[in-house]
């Protein structure tokens, strides 16, 4: 086990209903006027918004709103959001959505103290220092963010989508109502299930080699989504479903799984390949569901790299399926190791995902821009578990058509 360093300070206010207790929460946070992100309308269509509203203004705490954040958020309304929250002296930024919601929150958070564009820290001119408060309450899990210590961002005019860390903005509160999630469309539900088995995988497959306390959370948390997902789908109104989908992607990337995995000392676990190649998708197509790429991706990285460490990849067939090879033959092993790929993206797809990039309307034509920017952003090579050259990048999005 690699040294590590682990800390999880947001607080979690879990159970059903709890939406109706943001005003009293933010209230313990000393809050007086919070700028209030939310998305596309689904929030307020839904009724979770006004419920919202009612609670803070039950608290005396009065709200700004900023609505229109989109999946794959922009940097645009960021600006704006920055801009706003300056002029009307927010105290607070609360994120009421899913992980795009949040992530905006945060970059109008971190940006609004700093005198200079906020794309900078995105771009590496500048570091976070300080940040609003940010809480959030949480209507889509997937993206983990309402915990998390990481924020991606797009930035169309360039046609990059870049992340950035720091436990400055890590949020103070999440609210999590897992009741909110039952309306939830079933290709929504799919792919943040997606999101949160990715996540995971991400920091399964670092160059740690085994940890045993930290493999098996991260089985179990795999196995659990994917039982849970198929529950929802099944009865969306199911609760303990929903909820534990809701908690797994908490804990999937809050950091947890890294724990003993990290190749240095507070250090994230991993190499991150296959969400730095699906950036590339959703930043050039903005259309595309975050999940919905990586349910491709993952799978395609998977299939090109597993020789570089098969018994990492037995660990997961065994701990994630129960495979195991039937003897101890280099031949017998890959078969364990293909057919356990084949079994995570035969899951993928059996939620709704898609099995191709041209299942997502996408062409190899595409695949010229995606390696263009993703050697701007990772250099010309990247990873942890294989080194990938632009090359094998290519390689990997060419047989994902």
């Amino acid at each position: 086990m690699n040294d590590f360093s682990f800390q999880s300070p947001t607080r979690f206010v879990f159970g059903r209903g709890f939406c109706d207790r943001c005003g009293d929460e933010l209230a313990t946070l000393g809050a007086k006027r919070v700028l209030l992100v939310f998305g596309g309308g689904s929030v307020r269509h839904a009724g979770t918004l006004a419920r919202v509203e009612a609670s803070l203004a039950a608290a005396g705490i009065e709200c700004v709103e900023l609505g229109g954040v989109r999946p794959n958020p922009e940097l645009g309304l960021v600006r704006k959001g920055v801009s706003l929250a300056r002029e009307r002296d927010v105290d607070l930024v609360l994120a009421v959505g899913g992980g795009s919601v949040i992530d905006c929150a945060k970059a109008i958070a971190f940006g609004v103290p700093y005198e200079g564009d906020v794309w900078d820290f995105f771009s590496g001119k500048a570091s976070i220092t300080s940040c609003l408060p940010i809480a959030s309450v949480l209507t889509i899990p997937a993206a983990g963010s309402e915990a998390s210590a990481s924020c991606v961002i797009s930035n169309d005019a360039l046609s990059l989508k870049r992340g950035c860390a720091g436990e400055v903005f890590r949020p103070k509160l999440a609210i999590m109502d897992p009741e909110l999630t039952f309306t939830l469309p079933a290709y929504q539900t799919a792919a943040g299930a997606t999101d949160i088995i990715c996540h995971i995988c991400e920091r399964f497959f670092s160059s740690a080699g085994p940890v045993p306390v930290t493999d098996s959370i991260s089985c179990a948390l795999i196995r659990t989504v994917m039982d849970a997902a198929s529950a929802a789908l099944e009865n969306p109104d199911d609760y303990d479903a929903r909820a534990n989908i809701m908690w797994a992607g908490t804990l999937a990337h809050n950091d947890l799984c890294s724990c003993g995995r990290s190749a240095s000392y507070g250090k994230r676990a991993g190499g991150w390949e296959s969400h730095g190649l699906e950036h590339e998708i959703s930043a050039h197509h903005p259309q595309v569901a975050h999940g919905a790429g990586l349910a491709v991706i993952l799978p395609a990285w998977m299939r090109h790299v597993w020789r570089s460490d098969v018994e990492r990849f037995l660990s997961f067939a065994e701990g994630v399926f129960g495979l195991a090879p039937a003897d101890e033959t280099n031949e017998e092993a890959e078969r364990c190791v293909e057919r356990a790929i084949d079994c995570l993206q035969a899951f993928l797809v059996g939620m709704g995902m898609p099995a191709t990039l041209t299942d997502l309307g996408l062409s190899p034509a595409d695949v010229d821009a995606w390696i263009e920017t993703l050697s701007q952003n990772k250099g010309e090579s990247f990873g942890e578990l294989q080194t990938l050259t632009m090359d094998d990048a290519r390689a990997i999005y060419l047989s994902a058509f």
